[in-house]
């Protein structure tokens, strides 16, 4: 099992969906898909094709940057963040 945690963004989109989350997935794009079966929709949010997460969102594995094909070994720490930007 690995821990995933949402940004708190996307939680008012999906009523009844957690910020925080337990799936059995081996990489960040598995660990996405477990959680779109949950609470259809949600990939779309995150992902912009089935290989890349949107320009807006980032990914980190146990404190380091992260992709969709990025491993998951057990116990992992997920965080999926929205980028900040600004002018």
């Amino acid at each position: 099992m690995v821990n995933v945690t949402l940004p708190p963004a996307l939680l008012p989109l999906f009523p009844g969906c957690p910020g925080r989350h337990s799936v059995r997935a081996a990489s960040v794009g598995e660990a996405i898909e477990a959680l779109d079966a949950a609470w259809p929709g949600l990939r779309d949010r995150l992902c912009e094709s089935p290989d890349r997460l949107r320009r807006h969102i980032r990914a980190f594995v146990d404190g380091e940057p992260a992709g969709l094909a990025t491993a998951l070994p057990e116990g992992a720490e997920l965080f999926l963040m929205t980028a900040i930007s600004g002018g």
